[in-house]
């Protein structure tokens, strides 16, 4: 569009042109989040050219809701894959020959740290590589690795190889920091809330469908066959990331400083809420992970069926899952409006009194109410612990902190399976219920007291 003079007419005067053509312009390229260019080409006082340029505006959202989506589809198969396994190897290790309840316990707690025990270290290097190499890179090494892993723990003949095996998963895994590093680099900043609980949304997801799609496939095929076929599900979704999925550079926020892993976590200890933000991640993922490798364990307190363990466990999986995928959802977008102190206190007090009444309950259908409030707390407890972290960050070194709020979330699961291996070992496996609780109501009270907006 544009205005022009002639020598019977006094010169449009540039901001006045320019505010002409936006009132022709539809009413959403008139927000303030509109990116615009005003172009001035003149050639004397009698005649002047006025472009408005919309630049990539349709473009660069086009771009970030489909990277969102294409995030969304590999990370929900690839959630759908390790939650087919991941809860049933208790029941892999039995199979590989360790058959006492106590050993069982402690083994488990062994083999769900495994992953942590070097993506600790080596995630905050994924992260800092992101910056400088691009995130759809290291995404797509993390899925790539994943599939990797899945499919040599197929061969694993006895508990130390698979022991080794997830090591391995460990150093060459770390798909989901890694979606949540490019979610976040590539959505506008105002949006982070809900590109965080999109990329939830697929994981909870995928965390409802894999626990039955395990079960069933395990009572078919076995354990050892699960992992393969979840392995070419994993390496399908590598694919779908490598021709699908576009990077583009940001350019809000441009800095071309790099910035190494040292100075990243010298930034999070010199930034205190994002310290604070930092170790309610710890704690919570510590909490979490302490139940994880007890709970099919704990499920067979109940006397049921050894034939139906599988499938009830699944369920009970799926329903936490179910929730939490629609509490996401729901809940998503009300961390932008409304601010993350307020919902970090009401989901961590949630979780922490449903982790108290697991340890009371000894009916099966009494699980099901609590699961389903439990589901509630989680679906916006992950999005609003990042939330909280990544707003307080600028931009150009997103990534890589996001990467260290990821280890310290690793670093929470690589102590507490092994926790609650001996808490299981000692005490029995309900116990990793009632600490976890406290710490959760633990959180709740620091974010009270601590956490500011």
């Amino acid at each position: 569009m544009s205005g022009r003079g002639d020598s019977n007419s006094r010169p449009l005067r540039p901001e006045r042109s320019a505010l002409t053509g936006l009132r022709y312009a539809p009413k959403y390229l008139q927000s303030k989040n509109s990116l615009l260019q005003v172009e001035l080409q003149s050639s004397s006082r009698k005649n002047c050219k006025f472009d408005l340029i919309f630049i990539n505006y349709s473009k660069y959202m086009e771009t970030w809701k489909k990277n969102l989506f294409i995030l969304w589809i590999a990370l929900f198969f690839s959630a759908t894959g390790l939650s087919a396994v991941v809860p049933f190897l208790p029941l892999f290790i039995r199979e590989l020959g360790v058959t006492n309840l106590a050993e069982t316990s402690r083994w488990s707690g062994y083999v769900f740290s495994a992953p942590f025990l070097v993506s600790f270290f080596i995630i905050p290097i994924w992260g800092s590589l992101g910056d400088k190499y691009g995130q759809k890179l290291m995404t797509l090494r993390a899925v790539l690795g994943l599939a990797i892993a899945l499919l040599l723990m197929a061969l694993s003949q006895n508990v130390v190889q698979l022991f080794i095996f997830r090591i391995l998963q460990g150093a060459l895994s770390g798909f989901y920091p890694a979606a949540l590093a490019l979610a976040v680099s590539t959505s506008p900043k105002e949006r982070t809330g809900y590109a965080l609980g999109v990329i939830l949304s697929a994981s909870t997801s995928g965390n409802v469908v894999g626990p039955l799609f395990g079960g069933v496939l395990s009572q078919l095929f076995g354990f050892r066959n699960v992992f393969v076929i979840v392995g070419i599900i994993i390496f399908i979704c590598a694919l779908l990331i490598l021709f699908y999925l576009k990077e583009e550079k940001n350019t809000e926020d441009k800095n071309e400083t790099a910035y190494s892993v040292m100075d990243n976590w010298k930034y999070v200890f010199s930034t205190k809420q994002i310290l604070l933000a930092g170790i309610l991640i710890l704690m919570s993922s510590f909490a979490v992970s302490l139940l994880a490798p007890i709970f099919v364990l704990y499920v067979e307190t109940f006397k049921i069926e050894p034939s139906s363990l599988p499938l009830i466990t699944g369920i009970l999986y799926s329903i936490l899952g179910l929730f939490a995928t629609i509490s996401s959802l729901l809940f998503g977008k009300k961390i932008d409006e409304k601010g993350y102190k307020k919902n970090l206190i009401l989901s961590s007090a949630i979780i922490g009194l449903m982790f108290l009444l697991h340890f009371y309950v000894y009916q099966i259908y009494y699980l099901i109410p609590i699961r389903i409030l439990l589901g509630f707390g989680f679906g916006f407890l992950t999005p609003v612990l990042f939330t909280a972290l990544s707003k307080k960050v600028v931009l150009h070194r997103k990534a890589g902190v996001m990467g260290i709020g990821s280890s310290f979330q690793i670093l929470g699961n690589m102590v507490g399976p092994v926790s609650s291996g001996f808490i299981g070992a000692m005490f029995g496996v309900r116990y990793s219920f009632i600490l976890a609780g406290i710490i959760f109501l633990f959180i709740t009270i620091i974010s009270l007291k601590f956490v500011k907006e």
